[in-house]
């Protein structure tokens, strides 16, 4: 068996356990074991990757494995991984294990809640493991369908609301993108939907470029948050259980800036070279719109959707510049957003299930009663707003030092209003934390609250250990990444 085949075969295995499991302990027993297992794997994964790197192979895919599935419609389970792609399986581990432990204490119906997360969790290594147009699509549709229970079931607030407008908007985008993707298949002529193949024919005709880029780039955009289209995506992040907006935030977001850049990108550059200014306008808006709309929110979850918003469109924007470097910042993003994000939202969630309250003006002075949840938020704080150290600064640095190497007066001012998403970032970050973590604690049963138990401080220790590692030792990780994006650039430059 292909060694990729274990992202797949070990959620399958969770959800066969889980649902033979009874009672609470087996179920949490059946999670803590699967989500190592994912995390180990991988880990192995990783240095695997990187050994077959320093021995000099220089395959475009590592650890490749085809089988036809369905010869008429040339439709094969094709699995192989690059830098990007063992970036984001590792990335999609560390999130599962730690919303597992995010989780810990979910009632009611614990068995449903772990069962639809661990499908959800199926789609997104399946989807970061496929070379496969139609098998990527397939998991792309497997990691969104249960977001619709997992919000609407145990969701807070508007949830059934949001989970309808989530799903309704993703499956607009979807459609957009199986159009594309069948486009993309008939005009290039190929007898494979394999990606790396329809690559190497390069014989889309510049026309039909035109017509399938916008449709693939939306298709996956609407999950990166693409403006206009990103408004599903606060009120779904507001009203999700705290491990699924984990997982939808550092996860599941992130599938839309792969497929941008592994599909639309890749397999349609001309028209990327003639059309990219469009979306670049859009992305820019996403990027400065979010960082404005965070800091006229009062709900905690909607101050960290919006800023997803913003920080999500500039990964769209890095791999709208073209170029080596800028791409390079766009996965470093995807990275250090998926981490810190993840810690932003399970530290919520938990000051939440304390105090029962996200409103902003109802909170002040936690820093006394919960000193742990506390320094861990500013961590995570310092990080969204680009502190040196941390995983935040290395990946936005990449992406401005990139979009400025293009040297032209559009790119460049379309850059520097990007830049100005910091500086309005480090405002709605810093008035927040030192309004509920430092202000005077005016509710007397605030002082009552209990700081971090043992499951959230493993969940929390995990992802702050992360987001410092990436940010003082990124090179490892940039350069793996670096390596795999040459191939798609290669094809973008003008």
């Amino acid at each position: 068996m292909n060694f990729l085949s274990i992202f797949v075969l070990i959620p399958l295995l969770m959800l066969a356990a889980l649902w033979a499991a009874r009672g609470i302990k087996a179920i949490r027993g059946v999670m803590v074991a699967g989500a190592s297992a994912l995390l180990a794997a991988s880990i192995i994964l990783t240095f695997l990757y990187l050994e077959e790197r320093h021995a000099g192979n220089t395959a475009e895919m590592l650890f490749r494995a085809d089988t036809l599935w369905y010869a008429p419609l040339h439709i094969a389970y094709s699995v192989g991984v690059d830098g990007i792609s063992v970036a984001m399986l590792l990335l999609s581990s560390i999130i599962v294990f730690t919303g597992t432990f995010a989780s810990w204490r979910l009632q009611p119906l614990t068995k449903e809640y772990f069962l639809w997360f661990t499908l959800l969790s199926l789609g997104v290594f399946g989807f970061f493991i496929s070379v496969d147009l139609f098998t990527m699509f397939m998991f792309y549709e497997i990691a969104l369908i249960p977001m619709y229970l997992l919000i609407g079931v145990w969701g807070s607030g508007r949830k059934e609301y949001a989970a309808m407008k989530l799903t309704l908007m993703l499956m607009g985008g979807s459609a957009f993108l199986l159009i594309g993707i069948l486009g993309i298949f008939s005009g290039s002529g190929a007898t494979t939907m394999n990606i790396l193949e329809i690559a190497q024919l390069h014989n889309i005709p510049f026309e039909q470029q035109c017509i399938w880029f916008p449709l693939t780039f939306l298709g996956f955009g609407v999950l990166g948050a693409l403006f206009p289209f990103h408004t599903w995506s606060p009120d779904g992040h507001a009203s999700a259980p705290t491990a699924v907006s984990m997982l939808h935030a550092g996860v599941l977001m992130k599938l839309g800036g792969y497929g941008c850049f592994r599909i639309a990108m890749f397999l349609l550059p001309e028209a990327a070279q003639e059309l990219a200014w469009i979306f670049l306008i859009l992305t820019g808006i996403s990027v400065v719109y979010g960082a404005f709309s965070a800091c006229v929110q009062t709900d905690l979850k909607y101050i960290n959707a919006y800023s997803s918003v913003s920080h999500c469109g500039l990964v769209l924007f890095a791999i709208l510049m073209l170029n080596r470097t800028a791409a390079t910042g766009a996965i470093l993003q995807m990275l250090s957003h998926g981490l810190m994000t993840a810690l932003f939202f399970a530290l919520i969630g938990m000051i939440y299930g304390r105090t029962h309250t996200r409103d902003v003006r109802e909170l002040s002075g936690l820093m006394k009663v919960m000193p742990f949840l506390s320094v861990c938020y500013v961590i995570a704080g310092l990080a969204n707003l680009g502190l040196p150290g941390l995983s935040g600064f290395v990946a936005e640095m990449t992406i401005f030092v990139g979009s400025f190497q293009n040297a032209d007066v559009f790119h460049r001012t379309l850059t520097v209003l990007a830049c100005s998403s910091i500086v309005i970032t480090a405002v709605y970050i810093l008035r927040l934390v030192g309004k509920i973590l430092y202000g005077t604690c005016t509710d007397k049963h605030h002082l009552e609250l209990t700081d971090a138990t043992w499951d959230e401080r493993v969940a929390v220790i995990c992802l702050i250990v992360c987001v410092a590692g990436l940010g003082l030792a990124p090179f490892w990780v940039s350069r793996m990444i670096g390596e795999s994006v040459i191939p798609v650039v290669s094809q973008l430059m003008p």
